[in-house]
């Protein structure tokens, strides 16, 4: 950049004139004498507070040390912007830099607000070396140039914005919350020293299948429209997925009639990865029309006893998927099987109670999707914000 592109007042630094990387490495973790351990698991993505962490006790390998007010940049995989700022002393994953403002030149609020921008963030994508998982050298981020504005302009864009910073924030932290309140509850009602009676899920249940596997079902019989097949991309934790859309042809589908799934069925998942865990489980739109269940996506039909909503509470439970790891099968890839499922210890309450702990849990479900819905709206605003005051912003 030319000086005269840059604003009155502003000037080129080197990322190491603004930034120390303070690289202090813990050898032996549970000996660090520090109560918390972040890794990038315990980042959200976009977000500068830091919710989650483990303990030293959890990790081995050598990890870094960081204070109070530093910054944690997950430099493996920088396009997932992961940023977080300590609250607390502690100790972090080794594929993180640990990230200290110099005052001379940066405020150490404003440091991570504009590390957040795109600006910053796309070059760290640039720089990131490595196919299967790119990751951020120091020496080269040290010397990336980009142009900052005085300390007094620093500040005023810092004053712009926090408050779309906190306002998103405080969506975040109810979104959080939500999700808190509700393993804790499944936890209280499903945990196995519960003193509730257990009876198998296949006592419970009126039907149960498993899709068609093999020449049943192969590519040649998909079609553009028809009977829906519901496969494992439809199966979120409580939640239809309905973005993932294939079909076979009526005719076919009549043929696989011992397959139908029909609305207010129970789809469980019998495969699943770190992303998303085996044993999840849904239920089916009332209005899903004509449809089959593909493999590893097994329906179940609850009877009188069983209320569908308080069952798939159950399923994605801390203790319901524990039970689908436990019984799941395979040397390459475990998966669940049918069998093992209806085998499930179902924790047994009167259908009153049933539809009473469903209703409590489905209220923190819908007060979760709520704050999304002014969580994504306050994003777009507070994204604005911050694109807008660093337009004038720029790297070498």
């Amino acid at each position: 950049m030319a000086e005269k592109q840059l604003k009155p007042g502003w000037q080129i630094w080197r990322f190491d004139q603004m930034a120390t990387n303070v690289n202090v490495r813990v050898d032996n973790p549970s000996e660090s004498g520090m109560e918390h351990y972040v890794g990038l698991e315990h980042l959200d993505p976009d977000s500068l507070k830091i919710r989650r962490w483990g303990t030293p006790n959890d990790v081995e390998a050598t990890k870094l040390m960081f204070k109070k007010g530093d910054i944690i940049f997950g430099r493996r995989r920088a396009y997932q912007r992961k940023l977080g700022v300590a609250e607390f002393d502690g100790i972090c994953s080794a594929h993180a830099m640990v990230l200290r403002a110099k005052p001379d030149i940066v405020l150490p609020e404003f440091l991570p607000f504009f590390m957040q921008s795109d600006l910053f963030m796309n070059r760290a994508v640039e720089i990131s070396v490595g196919s299967l998982s790119p990751t951020i050298n120091w020496k080269t981020m040290a010397v990336q140039q980009f142009a900052l504005p005085p300390k007094v302009e620093q500040q005023r864009i810092l004053e712009g914005l926090k408050s779309s910073y906190d306002l998103v924030e405080s969506f975040q932290d109810l979104i959080f919350a939500c999700e808190q309140l509700w393993k804790s509850r499944t936890t209280d009602l499903f945990a196995t020293g519960t003193r509730v009676e257990k009876v198998q899920l296949g006592d419970l249940v009126d039907y149960s299948s498993d899709g068609p596997f093999g020449s049943k079902l192969k590519t040649e019989h998909y079609s553009d429209q028809g009977a829906r097949v519901i496969r494992l991309n439809n199966i979120d934790p409580l939640e239809f997925n309905n973005a993932d859309s294939a079909f076979v042809p009526l005719e076919y589908f009549r043929e696989l009639h011992g397959y139908e799934v029909k609305g207010g069925d129970v789809i469980i998942a019998g495969l699943g990865d770190d992303r998303i865990p085996m044993g999840r489980a849904c239920i089916v739109p009332l209005e899903i029309g004509a449809a089959i269940n593909k493999a590893d996506c097994y329906c179940l039909r609850t009877s009188e006893k069983l209320s569908a909503r308080y069952l798939i509470h159950f399923l994605n439970s801390n203790e319901g998927l524990k039970q689908a790891r436990s019984m799941a099968q395979g040397t390459t890839r475990k998966r669940l099987n049918l069998s093992n499922i209806r085998r499930f210890g179902i924790p047994f309450r009167s259908l009153a109670e049933q539809d009473e702990i469903a209703e409590e849990l489905d209220s923190y479900l819908s007060a979760k999707k709520k704050a999304v819905a002014r969580l994504e709206s306050s994003l777009v605003v507070r994204d604005q914000m911050r694109e807008s005051a660093f337009a004038g912003v720029a790297h070498v």
